[in-house]
């Protein structure tokens, strides 16, 4: 079987191909610090980093020596162990909102079980969430994630089949970052919704000035469960998350990817109350939320996390963080305005995108009316020059080296001079 017989081999066995997840026509064959390599041989500089989680980059050398410390230990129990519990006091520490927390495999997990919380906690059903907002596969996350018709706000369309109507029913979805509109629905559902969920920064769109502490207002204004999703932003954007770095706390949040270092680990985490409804004998068996995972709280998982977040905990490393991402950020600025090509870089210096508009996006109408092709020729060009990202983010990483920045810069110019040659 030849190298290049991979993609084929995963048609025969796989649904479209691949994982779900990403572009099926590349197989990665493994990782070292800021580079991939794919089963073919082309290492590239990665800016996908697993879809964020790998911050340090991938087989830190002070993460592989805490896995492999554990390995012999055990690989999983299903019940409690140690290093679960130490990393849940760590995460409490840092996290403002987090008085307890749960854990979970996956950041989909987390946002399905927040709904529920919020739903047990308030005994309401309905919950608002933004269009274009992604928290993970369950039936109301796939409400108006990527909506390919403009619906009437606040009307829900599920993107996935197999969604019951009745699912439709109970969400109201809203524009990201429209104040006035907030305002308006609460003011006639308020009364009725359980739990508002938002990404603090919505895939890339930062939150307009104010919107995030209005969120916080309203729904202190109708007994609204505040939940943000921070299976992204979370140990990423700060040590304490988005909610640190905006300096506004909601009541629950879900967090992900960078706390398992790697491995399947996530965890909803908030007030001591709300998070009451996992312990049937604080709450009763009528209002006790039933929870369970054979993988939850995995000891690799949670070692992988501890040294990871012990790493972050270190002076400079958000500093270098950020100084990564602007230093890319500037590339990507130079290059396009050298070729005259409208254009805004979207984000934050720890995740951001070039989004090809002459416009500031708001929301997801705003990102999803930009130039589309030109965004594909862009990140093609890219990946063709050897950066490996996805179509819609870059992930600056800490393991990111000046040879790297000079690819990436030369892979940049090209791609720019491919756009201004259409």
């Amino acid at each position: 079987m030849t190298q290049t017989d991979w993609p084929a081999r995963a048609r025969a066995v796989l649904p479209g191909g691949g994982f779900g997840n990403f572009d099926p026509s590349i197989t990665i064959r493994e990782g070292r610090g800021s580079r991939v390599w794919d089963e073919e041989g082309r290492d590239y500089v990665d800016y996908l980093i697993g879809s964020g989680p790998m911050l340090l980059g991938h087989g830190h050398p002070e993460v592989l020596e805490a896995v492999i410390e554990q390995l012999p230990k055990g690989q999983t129990f299903f019940a409690n162990n140690a290093a679960g519990i130490e990393l849940a006091e760590v995460i409490c520490a840092a996290v403002p909102c987090a008085e307890q927390l749960r854990y979970v495999s996956s950041g989909g997990e987390a946002d399905m079980y927040a709904i529920r919380a919020a739903r047990a906690f308030t005994g309401r059903d309905k919950i608002v969430k933004f269009e274009g907002g992604y928290h993970g596969m369950s039936a109301e996350a796939q409400m108006s994630l990527a909506p390919t018709n403009r619906l009437n706000f606040p009307q829900a369309q599920p993107d996935s089949a197999g969604i019951p109507q009745s699912v439709a029913d109970e969400m109201l979805i809203a524009p990201f970052n429209d104040a006035e509109f907030i305002r308006s629905l609460l003011a006639e559902h308020g009364d009725k919704v359980a739990g508002l969920i938002v990404e603090p920064l919505q895939r890339i769109i930062p939150p307009a000035p104010g919107f995030l502490q209005l969120l916080r207002e309203e729904c202190d204004r109708y007994g609204i469960v505040l939940i943000f999703d921070e299976v992204v932003t979370g140990f990423r954007f700060a040590y304490g998350g988005a909610q640190d770095l905006y300096g506004v706390t909601p009541d629950l949040c879900t967090l992900g990817k960078v706390i398992g270092g790697g491995f399947p680990l996530a965890a909803l985490a908030g007030r001591a109350d709300i998070m009451a409804h996992f312990d049937k004998s604080a709450v009763g068996a009528e209002r006790w939320l039933m929870q369970l995972g054979t993988l939850s709280g995995n000891p690799v998982a949670a070692v992988a996390g501890l040294k990871t977040l012990e790493i972050l905990r270190r002076d400079g490393q958000y500093e270098q963080l950020r100084a990564n991402g602007r230093r890319v950020m500037e590339m990507m600025t130079r290059a396009l305005d050298a070729e005259g090509i409208a254009h805004r870089i979207v984000g934050d210096e720890t995740l951001f995108e070039p989004v090809f508009t002459a416009t500031d996006p708001r929301d997801y109408r705003d990102v999803q009316s930009a130039d589309a092709a030109a965004s594909a020729r862009f990140n093609a060009v890219l990946r063709a020059e050897g950066i490996f990202k996805s179509g819609g983010k870059t992930y600056p990483s800490l393991a990111l080296t000046e040879e790297d920045f000079a690819r990436t810069e030369a892979a940049i110019t090209r791609a720019a001079q491919a756009l201004s040659e259409r």
